[in-house]
């Protein structure tokens, strides 16, 4: 790609749903009165439109574009989230929680875990979660508002009802919507994006185009020809069914994440319904019994028809070509065990906003955002491979395989430090912390053979009292929170 110092003022985002339309939010937002910014949707192209269920950077996300909190649930029937139930997943009938925040209290030498592992070894520690305030309000069905953000949280939304909430959002900002399907890509000599040729003829033209149409790639994949990278060696689910229901009872705080035989289902409980889900690889089942099996564990009435959604796990090699930026399921896709595809898609723009090109796109720009994008997502990506290798089912073929799949190093190396000798480490701009990595690890049945002498310099009474005043503090602080439904209500919904 050659140097374009073209100035950047009219911006074309090709595609709506969730990664467009938030990407329209956040340039008129903050970029709105420099740039013309234009949105080209077709209400007859459906969003895949599953990814209801989001992680705590949301949270500072719309704090960033000065988005109503309350508003915004209220439009989006949103509820609170605390963390995920893993159910199953270690083993048959053994459960565990990744839940938001941290647990216990650090010291400069060694983490929490290695004081908690010799607490266990004298018979003065309780489990893991007990000393997490986010995971023990999760388990009560809890939640509050605390000062100084004294709780981490996250949303779960109706992703339809998102987006829509963000168009008039980026409406009000300036942002132009064209209700049109493309019918194809213009290209200039050099290789960049020139126009959007719609069906009705007409032609947008445009500095900067943002790839938002989703699994097709219609810019970046198609157009442009950027490779894409399969990690389904590692990751072999490849399709999903969602259905929609009536909900039958309080929303909880939690996503739940359930392991049937040759995949996962999930329930993420909004306001007015339960979104529903499972998660397969094709090869181990058919469509036809993973539709039944998810029909066969629901609560309440189907509202929709189940839909089956087709998907390779992967990345493009570059997200930014030429004068084109993917953004969300056009630049890869990650199975949402983790609730990482909002996330990405707000990555993906922040880092937008931080390089944006308005004196014309620089390679160092472009190098630096595909570098930052690919190192991220490689983190990510191993943080979900290890649900699946660090696992003590054996049971079917599918859990078998994954088991005994060869994994990436840097991931293998993470394994082998928390095996050896309880360490987790976070790398620099990496997603998930050091809790979030020992909250899964021990929940699949990592144990440790080491813990930092750190922790033998303490007492039985020294250490007994260290870790029960943290147990205490979370329990108290628990105690006093109203149940999470019945906050919800008062707060931003209405009843059920």
């Amino acid at each position: 790609m050659e140097q374009q110092h073209k100035h950047i003022r009219r911006v074309v985002i090709a595609g709506g749903g969730t990664a467009g339309w938030m990407t329209a939010a956040a340039l008129s937002r903050t970029l709105g009165k420099a740039l013309d910014i234009v949105l080209v949707e077709s209400d007859e192209i459906g969003t895949v439109g599953v990814g209801e269920a989001t992680i705590p950077t949301l949270v500072h996300f719309h704090r960033l574009l000065d988005i109503n909190e309350q508003e915004f649930m209220a439009a989006t029937q949103a509820t609170f989230k605390l963390g995920i139930s893993f159910e199953g997943w270690r083993d048959r009938g053994k459960d565990y929680i990744h839940s938001f925040g941290t647990t216990g209290t650090d010291h400069w030498t060694a983490g929490f875990q290695h004081f908690w592992m010799k607490g266990r070894e004298r018979g003065l520690a309780r489990d893991y979660g007990d000393y997490c305030l986010e995971l023990r309000a999760g388990l009560e069905h809890k939640f509050a508002h605390l000062p100084n953000d004294g709780i981490h949280y996250a949303y779960h939304l109706d992703a339809g009802r998102y987006a829509r909430f963000l168009r008039r959002f980026s409406e009000h900002f300036g942002v132009e919507r064209i209700e049109a399907r493309i019918a194809s890509v213009e290209q200039a000599a050099n290789g960049d994006i020139a126009a959007l040729l719609l069906d009705s003829g007409k032609r947008i033209e445009g500095d900067l185009f943002i790839d938002c149409t989703g699994f097709r790639s219609l810019l970046l994949g198609q157009t442009l020809g950027i490779e894409y990278q399969d990690w389904s060696h590692w990751l072999f689910n490849d399709s999903a069914i969602a259905v929609q229901t009536e909900s039958m009872g309080p929303a909880l705080p939690m996503t739940r994440s359930i392991a049937h035989d040759w995949g996962w289902q999930w329930r993420i409980p909004l306001q007015n319904r339960v979104g529903n889900g499972i998660v397969y690889a094709s090869r181990f089942i058919d469509d036809d019994t993973a539709k039944a099996t998810l029909l066969g564990n629901i609560e309440g009435k189907p509202l929709t028809e189940p839909r089956v959604i087709r998907f390779k796990p992967g990345q493009r090699t570059q997200t930014w070509s030429h004068n084109c930026v993917a953004i969300g399921l056009s630049s890869g896709f990650l199975e949402p065990i983790e609730s990482t595809s909002i996330h990405l898609i707000q990555r993906s723009i922040v880092r937008l906003l931080q390089n944006f090109p308005s004196q014309g796109i620089r390679r160092s720009d472009v190098d630096e955002f595909n570098a930052q994008t690919w190192s991220e997502i490689e983190f990510i990506r191993d943080f979900i491979i290890l649900h699946y290798k660090v696992t003590e089912r054996r049971d079917t073929p599918y859990w078998k395989q994954a088991a005994e799949m060869p994994v990436p190093a840097q991931l293998q190396h993470r394994i082998d430090m928390f095996q050896e000798t309880g360490r987790a480490f976070r790398v620099v701009n990496e997603l998930f912390g050091e809790n979030s990595w020992i909250q899964v690890m021990l929940g699949q049945g990592i144990t440790p053979e080491q813990h930092h002498p750190s922790a033998d310099l303490m007492g039985d009474e020294e250490l007994g009292a260290f870790l029960e005043s943290i147990r205490t503090r979370v329990e108290r602080t628990v105690a006093q929170l109203p149940a999470h439904q019945a906050y919800v209500e008062r707060y931003c919904g209405a009843k059920l």
